[in-house]
């Protein structure tokens, strides 16, 4: 777990990602279907958990960005709203790909509200603290319905890909970047 790591290490980070992205399709699932009530139900209680837990990290520590997440605290509420927001995404993605858009339709909508947020980054003084939230909460639901349409069948409006090729490519496109990209990690305002 990355709050024990005496230093950055992107694989842990990167492994601690993919487990809070599968808790939080397993936390989806069952906040949508098991407890009955459903994608907008489900969807409006994890925003709840959300933002509560945002709330009370701010509360706690004063703040909520990711740059200053520096000790066990601030990581623990870090990975907690990580994890919540992964949920919140996931029943997001669910939520409007199984309504009349489908997988394509649902992609083009989160694809496009990730593109406001990035021109209200560009061209607005918008909190980046709420609009790092923000777009880290539409991520989830983008890949998700991405992934679902490559690898759907066609009667259900997907591209009938192999189970196998969507999750081989993002690995590579993964380590790929991870290689080009090295040094991901930021820096801490109390290291600097």
């Amino acid at each position: 777990m990355p709050i024990r790591a005496r230093r950055f290490n992107p694989w842990l980070y990167w492994a601690t990602i993919i487990a809070s992205t599968t808790a939080g399709t397993t936390l989806a699932d069952f906040a949508t279907r098991s407890l009955g009530i459903g994608y907008p139900g489900g969807s409006l209680l994890l925003l709840g958990c959300v933002l509560a837990s945002l709330l009370s990290w701010y509360r706690t520590l004063g703040s909520v960005a990711v740059d200053t997440v520096v000790g066990p605290r601030a990581e623990t509420f870090y990975w907690i709203t990580i994890t919540l927001s992964q949920t919140l995404g996931t029943a997001l993605g669910d939520w409007i790909a199984d309504g009349s858009l489908g997988y394509s339709g649902a992609a083009l909508v989160f694809g496009g509200a990730l593109i406001v947020i990035a021109v209200l980054y560009l061209r607005t003084q918008v909190s980046r603290v709420i609009l790092f939230w923000a777009a880290f909460i539409l991520t989830r639901p983008l890949g998700a319905t991405v992934g679902d349409f490559l690898d759907k069948p066609v009667t259900k409006g997907g591209l009938a890909f192999s189970r196998r090729s969507p999750p081989s490519y993002w690995a590579s496109r993964s380590r790929c970047l991870s290689l080009c990209f090295p040094n991901g990690q930021g820096g801490h305002p109390g290291k600097r």
